[in-house]
């Protein structure tokens, strides 16, 4: 084999075996399916950030130290500033190039949070985190929470009037910890806000340390979705045993490549076309001013609006005073959100028992429970982010802000409710339509008179390939109530959280429309009538 290779690549294949595994791995299949393509987005998202932020690197001077500004920005010529803020102003008027790679560098920031988000809520609402890929839906998490956290310190570094006034709001947030937020504060910035070392600290984290963790998340990420095989579709063919689709060389690899291009190169339009974060219209960073208006950037405004929305109470307890506007919001909402996002695999299967490894992605009709839940988290951030702009919508609109943030106090308690028991309700109705549609075929349109005089529309079936994947799921039975005693007699531990766990699988499972059996769709389709829905 080696002898058939160039000389280059024989040479190599001679001393790491490259041949070999090229064979085993490029011939790898994985299913076609344009959902797949958000996890590509985020992975291009970040090789952009990569490239651009190297550049950036190259021109950007980490440094708090004071010096009068003398570039060709005419409007703060001879104004003091810090040399960050002084490098990032010259970097988009006096280096070549320099404000469309920053503008490229913030756009796939936001597009590589965006599509993260967006290939997780796809992952949620097929189940494709059950197991075997507990283990990537955290690892998704975190990456989406570094990612986060890296797009607020990048947003910090050109130390500018808007970016402070973040950066102030986080250190109300820090300072809002218990006993360690003092420490905490000082530790970040170097002593009293602003310090004089927030930059040089915050740029060896942005560039350095949260990049390479998020590198080593992903090549983890991606060894996971090779060892796991690739999540697909039901469909003909399509078990839980096998992947339908293309081979990763040459077809993948071509169309994966081809699309890289397309990420790259609308974020360049968006880059040259749609302006961002213009630093030279705020002015540079004083502790005394704050930015009319200022906004942070839209994944962390649920933080914001979290702030926003809690009322202004405080409690003394001696010498110690706890601002719970500020601990509650930013400190025991944000965690208990997340993890529930991130545990929730672990909390499904101990709801449903069901441990088996699932490598065939659910329809979201099909689980309504959990697409209720997934709809009701949306409602829940939504509301968040929404309160995040309440001064810009009592602007834009004419309204009151308090109006706007007792509207958002409230929806945010019944949002989620309202939306999860819409959403679960939808979902249930379109598995009755889906089962009308099984039993008693396609509308043709067709009007057909029958001898005793009456009206019905002629039907058609649907064809194999449809029924076969309006069917293709399993049915599944909730938890029963274990019996108090075992068969020895002896009363059985637990029992209270076994008829929790029981109800709560009831739950789950209630109202499921199941497909029919296939006796009982060969019946309907081929008999005089058709069975009648339940409800």
């Amino acid at each position: 084999m080696a002898a058939e290779l160039p000389p280059p690549v024989a040479w190599a294949d001679e001393r790491l075996g490259l041949a070999k595994l090229g064979r085993k791995n490029l011939r790898k299949v994985f299913p076609d399916h344009w959902s797949f393509m958000l996890g590509e987005v985020a992975l291009y998202s970040f090789v952009i950030l990569i490239l651009s932020g190297v550049f950036l690197t190259l021109w950007f001077k980490p440094s708090m130290a004071e010096v009068q500004y003398n570039g060709s920005y005419s409007l703060l010529k001879g104004l003091h500033m810090s040399e960050a803020y002084e490098s990032t102003v010259n970097i988009s008027f006096d280096v070549r190039g320099g404000l469309l790679v920053r503008q490229i560098h913030h756009w796939a920031a936001v597009l590589f949070i965006a599509a993260m988000m967006v290939h997780l809520l796809r992952i949620f609402f097929t189940g494709a985190f059950r197991k075997p890929r507990e283990l990537n839906w955290l690892i998704g998490i975190g990456m989406l929470f570094l990612g986060i956290v890296e797009g607020f310190i990048g947003y910090g570094l050109p130390d500018d009037l808007l970016s402070g006034t973040g950066l102030r709001i986080t250190e109300g947030l820090v300072l809002a910890a218990p006993v360690v937020g003092t420490y905490l504060s000082f530790f970040i910035f170097g002593g009293e806000f602003p310090g004089d070392d927030f930059v040089s600290r915050f740029f060896t984290v942005h560039v350095l340390l949260i990049p390479g963790i998020i590198l080593a998340l992903v090549t983890v990420h991606l060894f996971l979705v090779v060892y796991h095989k690739h999540t697909q579709y039901a469909g003909p063919g399509r078990t839980e045993k096998n992947v339908v689709g293309l081979p990763l060389f040459p077809v993948y690899v071509a169309k994966a490549g081809g699309f890289f291009f397309v990420v790259f190169g609308i974020t360049a339009l968006m880059g040259a076309l749609m302006q961002i974060n213009p630093v030279w219209l705020y002015g540079p960073y004083n502790p005394a001013e704050v930015t009319a208006g200022s906004q942070p950037d839209w994944y962390m405004g649920w933080l914001d609006g979290a702030v926003r929305l809690m009322p202004g109470i405080e409690s003394h307890l001696g010498t110690v005073t706890i601002g719970w506007n500020i601990f509650l919001p930013a400190l025991v909402v944000p965690p208990l959100f997340i993890g529930f996002v991130a545990l929730y695999p672990f909390i499904e299967q101990w709801v449903t028992g069901d441990k088996r490894e699932h490598h065939l992605l659910d329809r979201p009709r099909n689980v309504p429970t959990r697409t209720g839940i997934g709809v009701g988290m949306i409602t829940f951030y939504g509301v968040l982010w929404l309160n995040s702009g309440n001064d810009l919508i009592a602007t834009h609109f004419h309204s009151s802000i308090n109006t706007i943030t007792w509207v958002c106090r409230v929806l945010v308690l019944i949002g989620p409710v309202i939306a999860f028991w819409i959403a679960r309700r939808w979902a249930l109705s379109l598995q009755r339509a889906d089962y009308e549609r099984l039993t008693h075929g396609l509308e043709t349109g067709v009007i057909v008179r029958s001898p005793d005089g009456g009206y019905s529309e002629k039907h058609r079936p649907l064809s194999r390939f449809a029924a076969y994947e309006l069917t293709a799921r399993e049915r599944l039975l909730p938890l029963q109530t274990p019996p108090d005693t075992d068969e020895n007699g002896v009363r059985r531990p637990h029992r209270r959280r076994d008829r929790i766990r029981a109800a709560l699988s009831r739950f789950y499972f209630s109202d499921i429309v199941e497909p029919p059996a296939a006796d009982e769709l060969t019946a309907a389709q081929h008999g005089p009538a058709r069975p009648e829905l339940d409800g």
